[in-house]
């Protein structure tokens, strides 16, 4: 049985965050949200773990302020597992660390198969662990002991796989690549918002025609309201292939609307006038959605022989080159190097050299230690690419 504490009042609190303060070594920090219930991604329990202090279960809705356990954690190393995951809900409770430790993304760096918590647990502690809660809704009050239990495990053994995984990257020589890796998570900005969100509705595809896309827009801007202001996850008001559906219907009166069997979800007859009003406005706006949005995405692979043949060329042979240097470094070649960055440079270079290549990789994302180790094979194959084949020699007269 694992001993933690639960922690929903301001003297549990203080008392919580003086353990840790006084406490030994990193902390393994973890978050619960949930993801598919509720509208916002924030945290519902926080799980923090530091030798000498204990495991302690947060409660972020009963607590609110968390500025005392930044002040007691702020600035040593954070252990999570996937921080990318974590930071955005901390950051909304204030809670930003300085330094970070991912087990999940030092795993890729090394190699491992399997890189799921458990999974990594098992590897290196040779400890099982169960998942069974790791979708459920964390916004549940109270929470079952059972979930209490599986959060608490969640943060348990994070230090003792961290340690063991610090072992791993130095035998590799991978210590500074980890390094790099970990402060490139932590000051990843978010992704600016899309410019048009609603279109990616699943299943849009099929609505043709601009005047039916400002009903669909309307109808997603609708539920996407009513979803915020409940914080519910949008799919459970009314999933996106009831949206599209109720839009290729093309129904002419409310009562129409609430006729359209594919039309369904918990808010579909409920909210009945919001939704018959979002068609109304989306056949009346004047402001039409354009059909077909220009994009700045890269043609897929299998078109560039046709679209440009100098690409294809340049990609078909620094593609097996960077697969060749994490074959060699035992990694995934996407810890590698960022396969959208490579087809960027080769779609259209900035140069051939492995200085050029490097600055043009840097400027993509990509970190030092990724293109020390691939520019100059990259440059390579490019050179090799634009090399044109002898002609056949003469046949003798």
């Amino acid at each position: 049985m694992t001993e933690y504490s639960v922690i929903s009042d301001a003297e549990e609190f203080r008392a919580a965050c003086a353990a840790l303060a006084a406490g030994e070594g990193p902390v393994a920090v973890d978050v619960e949200r949930a993801s598919g219930f509720r509208y916002s991604q924030r945290a519902y329990l926080v799980q923090v773990f530091r030798q000498g202090a204990g495991v302690f279960l947060f409660d972020p809705p009963a607590i609110g302020d968390f500025s005392a356990l930044s002040e007691a954690i702020g600035d040593i190393e954070w252990v999570f597992h996937a921080a990318s995951q974590d930071l955005p809900s901390l950051r909304e409770l204030d809670l930003d660390p300085h330094i970070i430790f991912d087990t999940e993304l030092a795993s890729r760096l090394l190699g491992h198969e399997r890189v799921g918590l458990a999974a990594v647990v098992e590897e290196t502690l040779g400890i099982t662990l169960k998942k069974e809660h790791s979708a459920a809704d964390w916004s549940t009050r109270p929470l079952p002991d059972s979930w209490l239990d599986y959060a608490a495990l969640d943060v348990l053994h994070l230090i003792d796989v961290r340690d063991a995984l610090v072992l791993e990257l130095e035998e590799q020589g991978k210590t500074e690549f980890a390094a790099e890796e970990f402060a490139a998570t932590l000051s990843r900005a978010p992704k600016p918002p899309r410019e048009d969100p609603w279109r990616r509705l699943s299943g849009l595809h099929q609505v043709r025609g601009a005047r039916n896309l400002a009903v669909a827009r309307a109808l997603w801007q609708a539920r996407e309201a009513f979803a915020q202001e409940q914080d519910v996850s949008p799919g459970r008001l009314i999933p996106d292939r009831s949206l599209v559906a109720a839009v290729m219907a093309n129904p002419q009166s409310k009562q129409a609307l609430a006729g359209i069997k594919e039309f369904q979800g918990r808010a579909s007859r409920t909210q009945l006038d919001r939704w018959w009003q979002a068609f109304v406005d989306g056949r009346a706006t004047e402001e039409l959605p354009r059909e077909r949005v220009p994009s700045d995405a890269l043609p897929p692979p299998r078109a560039w022989v046709d679209r440009n043949p100098e690409a294809d060329a340049r990609l078909k042979a620094a593609r097996p080159a960077v697969e060749a240097v994490a074959e060699e470094l035992h990694m995934p070649t996407e810890n590698l190097l960022t396969p959208e960055y490579l087809r960027r440079v080769a779609w259209e270079p900035a140069g051939t050299t492995a200085e050029e290549i490097g600055e043009a990789l840097a400027a993509l994302g990509a970190r030092r230690w990724q293109i020390e180790q691939t520019a100059q094979k990259i440059a390579d194959a490019f050179v090799e690419a634009a090399q044109v084949p002898d002609s056949a020699p003469a046949e003798a007269s």
